[in-house]
């Protein structure tokens, strides 16, 4: 019990980077020269852990966002961004919800920021993206997995 108050659950960020960034503005520069006034903007989300060692796991934020006018793409971005996390004093059965949950949060900012520079520095207005809710994106994502799983149970 006194080691438990002493060595606390915790996650500890080791480090983080932009693990590979891509920005395509296919048709520049003529979709600078007349701008859209309201693009169509569609932005997906998807999260990926990898255990490294017994406490250090690597956890990429891929940020996929597509622009599109009346006619054509305007641009296309898109961002895995990493972290190094350590967790410490975790339940294993807690790990994966601590990693998609609380370490997803404390990332996108850093994602998002990185996303409002590209956008900005190929020519558009900066894409900032709403804050997301991490809870509901596993909860969501959880529930999808086990209705794969039923539907695959139910064709054996």
């Amino acid at each position: 019990m006194a080691e438990q108050q002493n060595n606390p659950p915790r996650f500890l960020v080791k480090g983080q980077y932009v693990k590979d960034l891509s920005f395509e503005n296919p048709h520049a520069p003529h979709t600078l020269v007349r701008p859209e006034d309201k693009p169509k903007i569609e932005v997906n989300v998807g999260l990926k852990a990898q255990r490294l060692n017994d406490e250090h796991f690597e956890l990429v934020m891929n940020i996929t966002g597509h622009a599109n006018g009346r006619e054509r793409a305007l641009f296309i971005v898109e961002i895995d961004y990493g972290a190094i996390i350590q967790l410490v004093n975790i339940p294993e059965d807690k790990m994966e919800q601590v990693l998609f949950i609380d370490c997803a949060t404390l990332l996108f900012p850093f994602a998002r920021r990185v996303l409002a520079d590209v956008t900005r520095d190929g020519g558009f207005q900066a894409m900032m993206l709403e804050p997301i809710d991490f809870v509901a994106l596993y909860a969501y994502n959880k529930n999808a997995q086990s209705k794969a799983a039923e539907a695959t149970a139910a064709q054996a």
